[in-house]
Formats: C-alpha cells, sequence, structure tokens
C-alpha cells in the first residue's frame, strides 16, 4: 500500500511510520502551512498535486491519505478528489470532530475512547471507529535492554516517585478564568468539583442527578464561545469539558502534593508550571529518548488521567507500560478491561488509595519488576502500532 502522510510534526509520528514500513507500506510525507482548519487555495492545490497523481497506466498513485487527528480542511480536498482519508485521533477532546464534514463518505476516523465512539455514532455519524492508541514495540523493547545493559544488566532507579504530563495551571483552566458566575452557581459547581476529585472512573457530569442541566445552561449564560458556523460543536459538552480539566487540575495538584510530602517525587511538566512543594519540577521530557527512560528508571510511574478521557486508556497508560515501567493509575474503565489489576499495573480507586498503593509498592521491589514486565509484554502484544495499523489501513 502506498500511504500519503500528513505529518505536523506530532510526537509520535516517526514511531507510527516506522511500523507501516515494516509492515510493508510505501510511506510519503508531505506538510502543510496551516493555520487554522480552512480549506485554502494553497493547501486544496498541494492536496490535489499529491492525490491526483497517477502511474502510467493512470490508476492513482496513493491508496489514501493518513494523518493523527482529524483535518476538515484535509477531509474537504480528500473528497473532492476521490482519496481514502484515515485518522487516528489521540487529543481528547477533539473539537474538530464536531465539523460538518465528519461524515464525509472518504473518512475513516478512529478514537481511542468507547464512550466517545459511542457518542459520535449516537450523533449520527457513520465514518467514525473504535481503536485504542499504539506504540511502537520495536524502539521501545530495544531501548529497555540498551538502557539495562548499560548497568549490568539490572534496572538503575533514577525515581522514586515520577509523573509525566501536564498540571493545566496556566490558559488551558478556562474555568479559573472566568471573571464571574453567581454565588450559587459557583457554589454548587465546585461542590461537585470537589466531589469528583475523590471518585475515578465515574463521570459525575454526566449525571442528571447530579450536575443537573439547568445548571450546564446557567454556564453558557457566563462562559460563551465565538460561533463560525463551520463546526456543530456540542457547546453543553464544551462547558462540562472545562469542568473536568478544572477537576484534572486540581487532583494531579492534591495528589502530587501529597506524594511529595511522603515520598522522593519528580514531575515532569511544561514551562512555567507554578511549584509543588516538596516535588521536583525537572521540566519537559522528550517523547522519543528521555521520556521512556524516565518510565523505565522509576521505581512507581503516576498516571492521572485527564477527566476528559472518560472510558479510553490514555496514551500514557501505554507509554510507561511499553517503557518497562510500572505503573499506578487511577480506574479507568478500558484499563480494566484490557489489563489486570495487580498483574499488569496496579489500579487505584481514590487519591488515598493511590498514595497507599504507592508506599506499598515503593517496599515490594520483587512485585513491582514482575507486574512492570508482565505489563510491557501485555502492551507489545496488544498496541504494538504493527497489530492495531492492521485494522486501521484497511480500506
Amino acid at each position: 500500500m502506498r500511504i500519503l502522510y500528513y505529518d505536523w510534526d506530532e510526537f509520535n509520528g516517526e514511531d507510527c511510520r516506522d511500523a507501516m514500513k515494516r509492515l510493508g507500506h510505501q510511506v510519503d510525507v508531505f506538510k502543510l502551512n496551516m493555520n487554522g482548519f480552512d480549506l485554502t487555495p494553497e493547501i486544496e492545490g498541494k492536496i490535489k498535486e499529491l492525490v491526483t497523481k497517477t502511474e502510467v497506466d493512470g490508476k492513482r498513485y496513493y491508496d489514501l491519505l493518513y494523518s493523527f487527528d482529524f483535518f476538515p480542511n484535509i477531509s474537504e480536498a480528500c473528497q473532492k478528489y476521490g482519496i481514502p482519508y484515515v485518522s487516528w485521533v489521540f487529543d481528547c477532546p477533539h473539537y474538530t470532530l464536531d465539523s460538518h464534514v465528519t461524515n464525509n463518505p472518504v473518512n475513516r476516523i478512529f478514537v481511542f475512547d468507547k464512550v466517545l465512539y459511542q457518542n459520535m455514532v449516537n450523533k449520527g455519524v457513520k465514518t467514525i471507529n473504535y481503536s485504542p492508541l499504539g506504540v511502537n514495540e520495536k524502539r521501545l523493547g530495544e531501548l529497555c535492554q540498551k538502557l539495562d545493559k548499560e548497568t549490568g544488566g539490572e534496572i538503575a532507579y533514577e525515581h522514586d516517585v515520577s509523573f509525566l504530563g501536564n498540571l493545566y495551571d496556566n490558559e488551558y483552566n478556562f474555568y479559573d478564568q472566568v471573571n464571574f458566575l453567581p454565588p450559587v452557581l459557583k457554589g454548587y459547581t465546585d461542590a461537585v468539583i470537589k466531589a469528583q476529585e475523590r471518585v475515578f472512573g465515574a463521570d459525575f457530569f454526566t449525571e442528571e442527578e447530579i450536575y443537573p442541566y439547568e445548571k450546564v445552561k446557567e454556564l453558557r449564560k457566563y462562559i460563551q464561545f465565538e460561533q463560525t458556523g463551520k463546526y456543530e460543536i456540542d457547546y453543553d459538552g464544551v462547558m462540562l469539558d472545562i469542568l473536568r480539566k478544572k477537576v484534572t487540575v486540581n487532583e494531579r495538584r492534591n495528589i502530587l502534593t501529597e506524594m511529595g510530602k511522603r515520598f522522593n517525587t519528580v514531575l515532569y511538566t511544561s514551562p512555567g508550571t507554578k511549584p509543588i512543594e516538596g516535588v521536583c519540577d525537572l521540566g519537559l521530557a522528550s517523547y522519543n529518548e528521555k521520556m521512556p527512560r524516565v518510565f523505565h528508571r522509576s521505581k512507581v510511574n503516576l498516571n492521572i488521567t485527564l477527566r476528559s478521557i472518560l472510558s479510553g486508556v490514555s496514551l500514557r497508560v501505554i507509554d510507561i507500560l511499553a517503557a518497562g515501567g510500572f505503573l499506578i493509575t487511577n480506574y479507568q474503565a478500558e484499563i480494566a478491561e484490557y489489563f489486570e489489576d495487580g498483574v499488569d499495573l496496579v489500579m487505584a480507586y481514590t487519591p488515598e488509595d493511590m498514595i497507599q498503593k504507592t508506599a506499598y509498592y515503593l517496599q515490594h521491589e520483587d512485585e513491582r519488576k514482575e507486574i512492570a514486565l508482565n505489563g510491557q509484554k501485555k502492551v507489545f502484544e496488544n498496541f504494538a502500532y504493527t497489530k492495531l495499523l492492521q485494522d486501521i489501513l484497511k480500506s
């Protein structure tokens, strides 16, 4: 198969292209100067030039155009020139999925969250499919061997407890940027946010009995967005995602604060993050090199899932396990579906449970190592790009 690959400098693109090539596909990369998602004459001209390329006998040269995440303007061009467009979405939320071109017949869109998948089906989207996210098992397997070889075949731990991820205490925390909410609405919303922090694996904001729709409608009076007409965005859902992001901000900071009081805890995150007492902020970690080393050489890696991911296995879970890291994660429906608690990884059901289990496993190295090995094996068997891409690239 000949694949035309749109490269937007996404962190996992190189891994995916390597797997495509190992599966025997030809992969040709192109880039676009994209500002926004309109189909400009320049973008259309570039895509037209590429996708209308033919062989000597007049047959179309490329079999499909591929991208990570969904780009409406690329879909428009592919629809116009009749080439299949495959997109694998790893961002959540990903509001371009609400575009009016999502149902273009050329699209094959894959999302990693089963709740999101079902919601899209219920909206009448016929081009949506489900697939968990993937990793490059070859690169990470070889990297783990290299790391252990450097230290005589044993893991040389650099950290006790590590969290790698965004704390969102910046411009992306929209809830804290709201200038005014009526005291009753703010008090009620803050109470639900606080209660949500205590429970992993359930979403209070979709429960009418907990957060009534009247509250969502009231929020929309005070949090407004420009409506261009190019998208069919569920603005009620946007309101709920803002609240879910605020829960994530609170619980990540609060859990790390408690971890920092008890354990040698480090954080790898974006510059400008507000400091957490007792936690050493080591800045960003590159995806291909530094990040798997951190995971492999941390006694305990934490996953605290972004709350807008309602059921899916976040890429961070797969990345940690693929790097041979021991993982303690919040409970999530699809994590429990794909992995066995206490065998492949360890699941926590409350913030306190996460802290208690961290204390336990820091003292039980043999159990940690066995679980980490099991988790890596499970990911290599079920989440390798070379396995998942076989279904994703089917015409």
